[in-house]
Protein backbone atom coordinates (compact mmCIF):
# COMPACT_ATOMS: atom_id res chain seq x y z
CA UNK A 1 0.00 0.00 0.00
CA UNK A 2 1.23 3.50 -0.84
CA UNK A 3 0.85 6.01 1.93
CA UNK A 4 2.28 9.34 3.03
CA UNK A 5 3.52 10.40 6.44
CA UNK A 6 2.67 14.02 7.20
CA UNK A 7 5.37 15.48 9.41
CA UNK A 8 4.25 17.28 12.54
CA UNK A 9 4.79 21.03 12.65
CA UNK A 10 5.34 23.33 15.60
CA UNK A 11 2.65 25.54 17.05
CA UNK A 12 3.15 28.57 14.83
CA UNK A 13 2.29 32.25 15.05
CA UNK A 14 2.72 33.85 11.64
CA UNK A 15 1.93 37.27 10.24
CA UNK A 16 2.80 40.91 10.77
CA UNK A 17 3.09 41.46 14.54
CA UNK A 18 3.17 37.75 15.43
CA UNK A 19 6.03 38.40 17.88
CA UNK A 20 3.44 39.76 20.31
CA UNK A 21 2.61 36.13 21.14
CA UNK A 22 6.07 35.37 22.52
CA UNK A 23 5.38 36.21 26.15
CA UNK A 24 2.19 34.12 26.20
CA UNK A 25 4.10 31.09 24.91
CA UNK A 26 6.89 31.62 27.45
CA UNK A 27 4.33 31.81 30.25
CA UNK A 28 2.79 28.52 29.14
CA UNK A 29 6.19 26.84 29.36
CA UNK A 30 6.95 28.46 32.75
CA UNK A 31 10.75 28.32 32.51
CA UNK A 32 13.01 28.92 35.48
CA UNK A 33 15.89 30.16 33.32
CA UNK A 34 16.05 31.03 29.61
CA UNK A 35 18.91 30.98 27.13
CA UNK A 36 18.41 33.24 24.12
CA UNK A 37 20.55 32.22 21.13
CA UNK A 38 20.73 35.07 18.63
CA UNK A 39 22.56 36.42 15.62
CA UNK A 40 25.04 39.01 16.96
CA UNK A 41 23.95 41.65 14.43
CA UNK A 42 20.43 41.53 15.89
CA UNK A 43 21.80 42.58 19.26
CA UNK A 44 23.81 45.38 17.68
CA UNK A 45 20.81 46.89 15.89
CA UNK A 46 18.45 46.56 18.86
CA UNK A 47 16.17 43.81 17.56
CA UNK A 48 16.95 41.50 20.48
CA UNK A 49 16.25 44.20 23.03
CA UNK A 50 12.80 44.79 21.57
CA UNK A 51 11.98 41.09 21.31
CA UNK A 52 12.98 40.19 24.88
CA UNK A 53 11.61 43.29 26.58
CA UNK A 54 8.29 41.61 27.53
CA UNK A 55 10.22 38.65 28.95
CA UNK A 56 12.43 40.94 30.97
CA UNK A 57 9.48 42.96 32.25
CA UNK A 58 7.83 39.70 33.35
CA UNK A 59 10.97 39.00 35.45
CA UNK A 60 12.06 35.81 33.71
CA UNK A 61 15.82 35.34 34.19
CA UNK A 62 17.67 34.94 30.90
CA UNK A 63 21.10 34.98 29.28
CA UNK A 64 21.84 36.04 25.72
CA UNK A 65 24.33 34.01 23.67
CA UNK A 66 25.60 35.58 20.43
CA UNK A 67 28.92 33.81 19.89
CA UNK A 68 27.79 32.33 16.60
CA UNK A 69 28.70 32.81 12.95
CA UNK A 70 26.94 32.35 9.62
CA UNK A 71 27.39 28.85 8.21
CA UNK A 72 28.38 27.66 11.70
CA UNK A 73 31.25 25.25 12.16
CA UNK A 74 30.98 22.01 14.07
CA UNK A 75 33.08 23.65 16.79
CA UNK A 76 30.64 26.56 16.95
CA UNK A 77 27.79 24.20 17.71
CA UNK A 78 29.77 22.25 20.28
CA UNK A 79 30.81 25.43 22.09
CA UNK A 80 27.18 26.52 22.42
CA UNK A 81 26.08 23.07 23.61
CA UNK A 82 28.79 23.10 26.28
CA UNK A 83 27.67 26.58 27.38
CA UNK A 84 24.01 25.55 27.56
CA UNK A 85 24.76 22.39 29.51
CA UNK A 86 26.71 24.40 32.09
CA UNK A 87 23.92 26.93 32.51
CA UNK A 88 21.09 24.66 33.65
CA UNK A 89 18.53 26.31 31.36
CA UNK A 90 14.92 25.18 31.04
CA UNK A 91 13.98 26.98 27.80
CA UNK A 92 15.90 27.93 24.65
CA UNK A 93 14.74 30.80 22.45
CA UNK A 94 16.45 31.05 19.05
CA UNK A 95 16.26 34.36 17.19
CA UNK A 96 17.73 34.95 13.76
CA UNK A 97 18.38 33.25 10.45
CA UNK A 98 18.93 29.58 9.85
CA UNK A 99 22.30 29.41 11.56
CA UNK A 100 21.03 30.80 14.87
CA UNK A 101 17.91 28.64 14.77
CA UNK A 102 19.81 25.46 13.91
CA UNK A 103 22.22 26.08 16.79
CA UNK A 104 19.36 26.82 19.18
CA UNK A 105 17.85 23.42 18.30
CA UNK A 106 21.12 21.70 19.10
CA UNK A 107 21.47 23.53 22.42
CA UNK A 108 17.97 22.47 23.49
CA UNK A 109 18.26 18.84 22.44
CA UNK A 110 21.79 18.21 23.69
CA UNK A 111 20.87 19.39 27.16
CA UNK A 112 19.53 15.84 27.50
CA UNK A 113 21.75 13.80 25.16
CA UNK A 114 25.27 12.78 26.05
CA UNK A 115 28.48 13.10 24.09
CA UNK A 116 29.74 15.46 21.40
CA UNK A 117 27.52 16.57 18.54
CA UNK A 118 30.03 15.23 15.98
CA UNK A 119 28.99 11.74 17.05
CA UNK A 120 25.47 12.42 15.74
CA UNK A 121 26.33 13.73 12.23
CA UNK A 122 24.54 12.17 9.28
CA UNK A 123 27.64 11.32 7.22
CA UNK A 124 30.03 10.17 9.90
CA UNK A 125 28.27 9.85 13.25
CA UNK A 126 27.30 6.62 14.96
CA UNK A 127 24.97 7.83 17.70
CA UNK A 128 21.24 8.57 17.54
CA UNK A 129 19.41 11.21 19.54
CA UNK A 130 17.43 9.54 22.33
CA UNK A 131 15.87 12.36 24.36
CA UNK A 132 13.88 15.47 23.44
CA UNK A 133 15.74 17.91 25.65
CA UNK A 134 14.24 21.17 26.87
CA UNK A 135 11.55 23.25 25.10
CA UNK A 136 12.56 25.60 22.31
CA UNK A 137 10.91 28.60 20.69
CA UNK A 138 12.31 29.59 17.30
CA UNK A 139 11.84 33.10 15.92
CA UNK A 140 12.77 33.62 12.27
CA UNK A 141 14.20 37.00 11.26
CA UNK A 142 14.89 36.09 7.62
CA UNK A 143 12.57 34.68 4.98
CA UNK A 144 14.59 31.81 3.68
CA UNK A 145 15.78 28.82 5.61
CA UNK A 146 12.58 27.36 7.03
CA UNK A 147 14.68 26.26 10.01
CA UNK A 148 11.87 27.17 12.38
CA UNK A 149 9.75 24.26 11.13
CA UNK A 150 12.26 21.54 10.23
CA UNK A 151 13.99 18.72 12.09
CA UNK A 152 17.58 19.29 10.96
CA UNK A 153 20.56 21.38 12.01
CA UNK A 154 23.26 22.12 9.42
CA UNK A 155 26.94 22.41 10.33
CA UNK A 156 30.02 23.22 8.26
CA UNK A 157 32.90 20.75 8.05
CA UNK A 158 36.31 21.09 6.43
CA UNK A 159 35.20 20.51 2.84
CA UNK A 160 31.43 20.32 2.96
CA UNK A 161 28.45 20.44 5.28
CA UNK A 162 26.59 17.81 7.23
CA UNK A 163 23.41 17.66 9.27
CA UNK A 164 22.04 16.28 12.47
CA UNK A 165 18.48 15.13 11.86
CA UNK A 166 15.82 14.00 14.32
CA UNK A 167 12.23 14.91 15.13
CA UNK A 168 13.34 16.02 18.60
CA UNK A 169 14.92 19.01 16.83
CA UNK A 170 11.48 20.29 15.84
CA UNK A 171 10.56 23.49 17.67
CA UNK A 172 7.84 23.53 20.29
CA UNK A 173 6.78 26.96 19.04
CA UNK A 174 7.67 28.88 15.88
CA UNK A 175 7.13 32.60 15.39
CA UNK A 176 7.32 34.06 11.88
CA UNK A 177 6.87 37.83 11.94
CA UNK A 178 7.58 39.66 8.70
CA UNK A 179 8.23 42.94 10.50
CA UNK A 180 11.40 41.38 11.96
CA UNK A 181 12.75 40.99 8.41
CA UNK A 182 12.50 44.66 7.47
CA UNK A 183 16.04 45.39 8.69
CA UNK A 184 17.55 42.57 6.63
CA UNK A 185 19.90 44.01 3.94
CA UNK A 186 19.00 43.57 0.28
CA UNK A 187 21.84 41.12 -0.41
CA UNK A 188 20.78 38.86 2.47
CA UNK A 189 17.12 39.20 1.46
CA UNK A 190 18.08 38.00 -2.03
CA UNK A 191 20.14 35.04 -0.82
CA UNK A 192 17.67 33.82 1.79
CA UNK A 193 14.77 34.32 -0.59
CA UNK A 194 16.53 32.24 -3.24
CA UNK A 195 17.12 29.60 -0.57
CA UNK A 196 13.39 29.46 0.17
CA UNK A 197 12.62 29.23 -3.55
CA UNK A 198 15.07 26.33 -3.81
CA UNK A 199 13.30 24.54 -0.95
CA UNK A 200 9.97 24.84 -2.72
CA UNK A 201 11.26 23.80 -6.14
CA UNK A 202 13.21 20.81 -4.86
CA UNK A 203 10.33 19.67 -2.67
CA UNK A 204 8.00 19.82 -5.68
CA UNK A 205 10.23 17.70 -7.93
CA UNK A 206 11.38 15.35 -5.14
CA UNK A 207 10.77 11.63 -5.56
CA UNK A 208 9.17 11.87 -2.11
CA UNK A 209 6.70 14.56 -3.15
CA UNK A 210 3.02 14.01 -2.39
CA UNK A 211 -0.20 16.02 -2.81
CA UNK A 212 0.30 17.64 0.60
CA UNK A 213 3.85 18.83 -0.07
CA UNK A 214 2.96 19.74 -3.67
CA UNK A 215 0.30 22.19 -2.55
CA UNK A 216 2.66 23.82 -0.07
CA UNK A 217 5.48 23.99 -2.62
CA UNK A 218 3.47 25.53 -5.45
CA UNK A 219 1.95 28.17 -3.20
CA UNK A 220 5.41 28.95 -1.85
CA UNK A 221 6.79 29.33 -5.38
CA UNK A 222 3.93 31.66 -6.27
CA UNK A 223 4.43 33.85 -3.20
CA UNK A 224 8.22 33.98 -3.38
CA UNK A 225 8.57 34.55 -7.12
CA UNK A 226 5.90 37.24 -6.96
CA UNK A 227 7.42 39.19 -4.08
CA UNK A 228 11.18 38.59 -3.93
CA UNK A 229 12.11 41.33 -6.40
CA UNK A 230 10.08 43.90 -4.45
CA UNK A 231 11.45 42.74 -1.07
CA UNK A 232 15.02 43.14 -2.35
CA UNK A 233 14.35 46.50 -4.00
CA UNK A 234 12.49 47.96 -1.03
CA UNK A 235 12.93 46.27 2.32
CA UNK A 236 10.16 48.40 3.85
CA UNK A 237 7.56 46.95 1.49
CA UNK A 238 5.15 45.40 3.99
CA UNK A 239 3.21 43.43 1.40
CA UNK A 240 6.35 41.93 -0.15
CA UNK A 241 7.89 41.11 3.22
CA UNK A 242 4.70 39.44 4.40
CA UNK A 243 4.41 37.37 1.23
CA UNK A 244 8.05 36.32 1.59
CA UNK A 245 7.51 35.29 5.22
CA UNK A 246 4.56 33.09 4.30
CA UNK A 247 6.36 31.76 1.22
CA UNK A 248 9.46 30.82 3.19
CA UNK A 249 7.37 29.16 5.89
CA UNK A 250 5.36 27.11 3.37
CA UNK A 251 8.55 26.15 1.54
CA UNK A 252 9.98 24.95 4.84
CA UNK A 253 6.95 22.77 5.44
CA UNK A 254 7.14 21.46 1.86
CA UNK A 255 10.73 20.35 2.07
CA UNK A 256 10.28 19.03 5.61
CA UNK A 257 7.76 16.60 4.11
CA UNK A 258 9.31 15.91 0.69
CA UNK A 259 12.99 16.76 1.17
CA UNK A 260 15.45 18.70 -0.96
CA UNK A 261 17.76 17.22 -3.56
CA UNK A 262 20.63 17.79 -5.94
CA UNK A 263 20.81 21.58 -5.68
CA UNK A 264 21.43 21.32 -1.95
CA UNK A 265 23.78 18.37 -2.41
CA UNK A 266 26.00 20.43 -4.71
CA UNK A 267 25.61 23.61 -2.66
CA UNK A 268 26.92 22.10 0.58
CA UNK A 269 30.52 21.77 -0.68
CA UNK A 270 30.45 25.37 -1.95
CA UNK A 271 29.59 26.52 1.54
CA UNK A 272 32.07 24.20 3.19
CA UNK A 273 35.07 24.96 0.97
CA UNK A 274 34.50 28.57 -0.04
CA UNK A 275 32.23 29.82 2.76
CA UNK A 276 29.67 31.02 0.26
CA UNK A 277 26.43 31.74 2.15
CA UNK A 278 24.00 28.86 1.83
CA UNK A 279 21.37 30.88 -0.01
CA UNK A 280 23.90 32.09 -2.58
CA UNK A 281 25.28 28.55 -2.99
CA UNK A 282 21.81 27.28 -3.81
CA UNK A 283 20.90 30.26 -5.96
CA UNK A 284 23.86 30.06 -8.33
CA UNK A 285 23.18 26.37 -8.92
CA UNK A 286 19.41 26.49 -9.45
CA UNK A 287 19.40 27.01 -13.24
CA UNK A 288 22.22 24.56 -13.94
CA UNK A 289 20.87 21.67 -11.88
CA UNK A 290 17.31 22.20 -13.09
CA UNK A 291 18.45 22.42 -16.71
CA UNK A 292 20.46 19.22 -16.39
CA UNK A 293 17.62 17.20 -14.86
CA UNK A 294 14.85 18.68 -17.07
CA UNK A 295 14.20 15.40 -18.94
CA UNK A 296 13.14 13.79 -15.65
CA UNK A 297 10.56 16.42 -14.72
CA UNK A 298 9.24 18.27 -17.79
CA UNK A 299 5.66 18.37 -16.49
CA UNK A 300 6.55 19.52 -12.99
CA UNK A 301 8.83 22.24 -14.34
CA UNK A 302 5.92 23.44 -16.41
CA UNK A 303 3.89 23.62 -13.21
CA UNK A 304 6.68 25.64 -11.59
CA UNK A 305 6.73 28.01 -14.55
CA UNK A 306 2.95 28.45 -14.24
CA UNK A 307 3.29 29.14 -10.51
CA UNK A 308 5.78 31.86 -11.41
CA UNK A 309 3.00 33.46 -13.47
CA UNK A 310 4.18 32.05 -16.78
CA UNK A 311 1.75 31.06 -19.51
CA UNK A 312 1.81 27.39 -20.54
CA UNK A 313 -1.10 27.70 -22.96
CA UNK A 314 -0.41 25.96 -26.25
CA UNK A 315 3.10 24.76 -25.44
CA UNK A 316 4.44 21.32 -24.60
CA UNK A 317 5.76 20.39 -21.16
CA UNK A 318 9.28 20.33 -22.59
CA UNK A 319 8.90 23.86 -23.98
CA UNK A 320 7.46 25.00 -20.64
CA UNK A 321 10.47 23.52 -18.85
CA UNK A 322 12.81 25.64 -20.96
CA UNK A 323 10.74 28.74 -20.25
CA UNK A 324 10.93 27.83 -16.57
CA UNK A 325 14.74 27.92 -16.72
CA UNK A 326 14.74 31.33 -18.36
CA UNK A 327 12.22 32.62 -15.83
CA UNK A 328 14.46 31.46 -12.98
CA UNK A 329 17.51 33.04 -14.62
CA UNK A 330 15.65 36.34 -14.95
CA UNK A 331 14.56 36.34 -11.31
CA UNK A 332 18.03 35.51 -10.00
CA UNK A 333 19.60 38.20 -12.19
CA UNK A 334 17.09 40.80 -11.02
CA UNK A 335 17.91 40.17 -7.35
CA UNK A 336 21.66 40.37 -7.96
CA UNK A 337 22.80 36.74 -7.74
CA UNK A 338 26.04 36.15 -9.71
CA UNK A 339 25.36 33.95 -12.71
CA UNK A 340 28.34 31.59 -12.41
CA UNK A 341 30.63 29.95 -9.87
CA UNK A 342 33.39 32.17 -11.21
CA UNK A 343 31.31 35.10 -9.98
CA UNK A 344 31.86 33.75 -6.46
CA UNK A 345 35.63 33.37 -7.07
CA UNK A 346 35.44 29.59 -7.27
CA UNK A 347 38.42 28.43 -9.38
CA UNK A 348 38.01 25.81 -12.08
CA UNK A 349 40.66 23.74 -10.30
CA UNK A 350 38.22 23.19 -7.42
CA UNK A 351 35.54 21.44 -9.45
CA UNK A 352 36.83 17.90 -8.98
CA UNK A 353 36.98 18.22 -5.19
CA UNK A 354 33.53 19.82 -5.18
CA UNK A 355 32.29 16.87 -7.22
CA UNK A 356 33.77 14.31 -4.85
CA UNK A 357 32.18 16.02 -1.84
CA UNK A 358 28.86 16.60 -3.58
CA UNK A 359 28.63 12.93 -4.54
CA UNK A 360 28.88 11.99 -0.85
CA UNK A 361 25.54 13.67 -0.16
CA UNK A 362 23.61 10.48 -0.85
CA UNK A 363 20.73 11.45 1.45
CA UNK A 364 19.99 14.47 -0.73
CA UNK A 365 20.83 13.00 -4.12
CA UNK A 366 18.43 10.12 -3.50
CA UNK A 367 15.51 12.55 -3.74
CA UNK A 368 16.45 13.90 -7.17
CA UNK A 369 14.11 12.67 -9.94
CA UNK A 370 17.17 11.97 -12.12
CA UNK A 371 19.83 9.71 -10.59
CA UNK A 372 23.12 11.58 -10.83
CA UNK A 373 26.49 9.91 -11.25
CA UNK A 374 29.77 11.51 -10.21
CA UNK A 375 30.30 12.40 -13.89
CA UNK A 376 26.89 14.10 -14.01
CA UNK A 377 27.77 16.16 -10.96
CA UNK A 378 31.09 17.24 -12.47
CA UNK A 379 29.27 18.24 -15.68
CA UNK A 380 26.83 20.37 -13.68
CA UNK A 381 29.65 22.13 -11.85
CA UNK A 382 31.40 22.74 -15.18
CA UNK A 383 28.24 24.30 -16.60
CA UNK A 384 27.85 26.43 -13.48
CA UNK A 385 31.46 27.58 -13.86
CA UNK A 386 31.25 28.41 -17.56
CA UNK A 387 27.69 29.70 -17.61
CA UNK A 388 26.49 27.23 -20.23
CA UNK A 389 22.73 26.87 -19.90
CA UNK A 390 19.62 25.33 -21.48
CA UNK A 391 20.91 22.23 -23.21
Amino acid sequence: MNFTKIAATPVTHIGWGAIENLLTEVQLLAPEKILIVADPILKQIGVIENVVRPISEANYPYDIYTDIIPEPLLQTGQKLVDFARAGNYSLIIGIGGGSALDLAKLAAVFMANEGDIKDYLNLSGSKKIQHKGIPKILIATTSGTGAEVTNISVLALEHTKDVISHDHLIADVAIVDAQLTVSVPAKVTAATGADALTHAIEAYISVNANPYSDGLALQAIKLISGSLRDAVANGDNKQARTAMAYGSYLAGLAFFNAGVGAIHALAYPLGGQFHIPHGDSNAVLIPYVMDYIRPSCFVKMGDIFAAMNGSVTGISPEEASVKCIFSLISLLKDIGIPATLAGFNVPESALEQLTADGFKQKRLLARCPMPLTETDILNIYKKAFSGHLVS
